[in-house]
C-alpha cells in the first residue's frame, strides 16, 4: 500500500510537469521533470526534485499516471 503522506499529485500539460508545491504552497509549479524521466522513475531509479519555487528538495522514489511517491512526509493526516 503506498503512504499517502508521502504521495503528492501532479498534471502533465504538454510535455511539461506540473504540480503544487507542498512547502511553499505555489500552484501550477513547473517542475524540472520531464515525462521520459517518469518511466525511469517508475522502474526503480531515484530523481532529487528541486522545487523552482522556494528550492525544497526531495527525492521522488517511484510515480505513476497521477502520483509522486517522496521519500518525505508531505501531507498531514
Amino acid at each position: 500500500m503506498i503512504p499517502f503522506e508521502r504521495a503528492w499529485p501532479y498534471d502533465v500539460e504538454m510535455k511539461d510537469l506540473f504540480a503544487s508545491c507542498p512547502f511553499c504552497k505555489k500552484e501550477h509549479v513547473l517542475l524540472p521533470l520531464k515525462p521520459g524521466d517518469l518511466n525511469d522513475i517508475g522502474n526503480g531509479a531515484k530523481r532529487l526534485l528541486v522545487f523552482p519555487c522556494c528550492h525544497s528538495r526531495v527525492t521522488v522514489l517511484d510515480s505513476d499516471q497521477d502520483y509522486l511517491l517522496l521519500d518525505t512526509p508531505v501531507r498531514q493526516l
